[in-house]
């Protein structure tokens, strides 16, 4: 791939993430649990861990939730993605890589991952371990939702089979 095709994937995949991020808050999902959300962004997050390597996906995962942290949410929501999002990220390439697992578990493990890298943010944050109550419904949660991002993820990436490669 030429590095304008390559730069200007990276751009479409950022966009994209961005615009995952905005239709997410569009979108009213609440279960009692505060700032539950269906993981959108990582659709864009998943694929680009396959298509373009692990750190241009980090990359684009960083600068995604820094922009729409300043964009649409707050430093508190930034520091909750940031935590959410690296700890996912960081899970879901050792699934990748060591345990050489498939895309629709990856993406589990990274909804999963995202929602305990929160809590974690908001025990820090509130300076309490009660948060993590919240826990069985949030794995619960990051299963679900991250199964049905990866069913998406899977489906794309056989659709655009010459550009993914698992």
């Amino acid at each position: 791939m030429s590095q304008g095709r390559r730069v200007a994937t990276l751009g479409v995949m950022l966009s994209l993430s961005m615009l995952m991020s905005y239709v997410e808050t569009l979108i009213p999902f609440a279960f009692g649990v505060p700032g539950m959300k269906l993981g959108l962004p990582n659709l864009v997050i998943v694929l680009a861990l396959y298509a373009v390597g692990a750190r241009e996906a980090f990359l684009i995962n960083l600068v995604r939730i820094v922009l729409t942290g300043l964009l649409f949410g707050s430093v508190i929501s930034m520091t909750y993605g940031l935590f959410g999002g690296i700890l996912s990220f960081l899970c879901m390439l050792v699934a990748i890589r060591l345990i050489k697992l498939k895309i629709v578990t990856v993406s589990i493990i990274g909804g999963m991952a995202h929602n305990i890298g929160q809590l974690l943010a908001a025990g820090l944050y509130f300076k309490t371990d009660y948060l993590m109550f919240y826990a069985p419904v949030l794995l619960a949660a990051g299963f679900i939702t991250g199964a049905l991002i990866g069913i998406v993820a899977f489906v794309i990436g056989k659709r655009l089979k010459n550009v993914f490669v698992y």
